[in-house]
């Protein structure tokens, strides 16, 4: 019983790593963006954008099927704007501003 409680508590501790603001910050940095501004950005867009706005962002590496690490924010920006959601590009492209700013 102690053994399934044990893989129980473990896998809830692995799954709280798995938060919406880890997932964006991770695919940002897979984007080539600096750890303070993928994390500076993160926390802006899971505050501003809902759970299914936040799926469709961390989708764009699917849409090209590209490494994303190869891409500068310009371009990182011009792949969001591609998913035809105004409050998505709004919130990238002045989160970018603003972490970048105070980076």
């Amino acid at each position: 019983m102690k053994r399934v409680a044990l893989v129980g508590l473990t896998l809830l501790a692995l799954s709280a790593c798995a938060t919406p603001e880890t997932r964006i910050r991770s695919a940002l940095m897979d984007a080539g963006l600096s750890k303070p501004i993928a994390g500076c950005m993160a926390d802006r867009m899971v505050e501003r954008l809902s759970l299914v706005q936040l799926n469709r962002l961390n989708g764009l590496k699917k849409l090209y099927g590209q490494d994303m690490r190869k891409l500068n924010l310009e371009e990182f920006l011009r792949r969001t704007r591609s998913l035809q959601d105004p409050e998505i590009l709004s919130v990238a492209t002045s989160s970018g501003l603003i972490c970048a700013i105070q980076a």
